[in-house]
């Protein structure tokens, strides 16, 4: 029994084993020594960036400097961009302008840049989106439809009324003897004589305007003839506009006869085209657009043209609220 237990143990009292698992963890001790080195030296030859940059001011730390302001173009970039896609958001925006600048220029911008310059950029955008919108040309397309009213005895009065698209200038509203296809075409043809021929002629499907010979009339001078749908009165809306305006404004009137309406219908055109402010005019009359007077410019000529309108305007309102006599 003895030789046996003293086969197994050390010598000095320790298992044989003990001198193995010291030179073990020697070993690791030693490699995890190598590793802490290695990570040290790497840190110490690729420093990390600073979380903390010095103050010329203080000498002190401080926060980590903002990036340099982009250029003034790439703010107007971005304001041109959400003025010609009102409806996209930041993320789209972005997308392209990197698309466009990224390659060409060597500038991008992230979402948070560009959600921050539309936000202190609102006015600019919709100013810029009134430049930018479409401009129809006048004499373009011309819209035409019948407007009645009524006299102080009860009788109707049938008046035709033409309306320019694209200043929204009303060119004819006289009043007709009949309801036939040719005094239409006459009062047409007057018109195109004094104001130049429209492109395209939009109408209802009133029987008076799909005649064979109106068709015929139009296409030999070159207009074109839309009709709008049955029941569908918006397609032709300028018109329906300019009539339901000259019905309110025709209220202040005293219509006894056919002469009477005649000088109704004349001052009423003259009061929407030269002193009513049209709001898709952005406060403009039909003829200030088709003449192509900025009355907004800070010129003598619009100052005496403005205070020429107040008078008549104010002439006007005295003569709606007190009547004619």
């Amino acid at each position: 029994m003895r030789e046996a237990s003293s086969s197994r143990c050390h010598p000095f009292g320790y298992p044989k084993d003990h001198g193995r698992t010291m030179l073990l963890q020697g070993l690791r001790w030693f490699v995890r020594w190598c590793s802490g080195l290695w990570h040290w030296l790497r840190r110490w030859i690729q420093p990390r960036p600073r979380t903390s940059w010095s103050s010329p001011r203080t000498s002190g730390p401080s926060r980590r400097p903002q990036a340099p302001p982009k250029p003034r173009w790439v703010r107007d970039e971005i304001v041109r961009l959400k003025a010609l896609m009102p409806h996209a958001g930041c993320r789209t925006i972005m997308h392209t302008f990197n698309r466009r600048f990224a390659v060409r220029r060597q500038m991008t911008v992230g979402k948070t840049y560009v959600a921050d310059t539309i936000r202190r950029q609102q006015y600019t955008i919709l100013h810029r989106r009134r430049t930018l919108k479409h401009r129809v040309p006048r004499n373009l397309i011309w819209g035409m439809d019948l407007l009645t009213t009524t006299d102080t005895y009860g009788r109707q009065h049938l008046a035709l009324a033409i309306v320019d698209h694209a200043s929204r200038a009303g060119l004819c509203v006289q009043r007709l003897t009949d309801k036939s296809s040719w005094t239409i075409w006459h009062h047409l043809v007057t018109a195109c004589r004094q104001y130049g021929c429209p492109r395209v002629l939009r109408t209802d499907n009133e029987a008076v305007f799909t005649s064979r010979a109106l068709r015929l009339a139009l296409t030999c001078v070159g207009i074109r003839l839309q009709h709008s749908e049955p029941g569908c009165p918006w397609q032709n809306g300028r018109v329906e506009r300019l009539i339901g305006t000259l019905k309110q404004l025709l209220v202040h009137y005293a219509i006894t006869d056919a002469a009477s309406c005649d000088r109704a219908l004349q001052q009423v055109r003259t009061v929407y085209n030269h002193l009513r402010p049209h709001q898709h005019l952005y406060g403009r009359t039909p003829a200030e657009v088709w003449a192509g007077v900025d009355v907004f410019a800070p010129t003598r000529q619009s100052r005496r043209w403005l205070r020429r309108w107040e008078r008549q305007w104010e002439q006007f309102t005295e003569l709606s609220i007190h009547g004619p006599g």
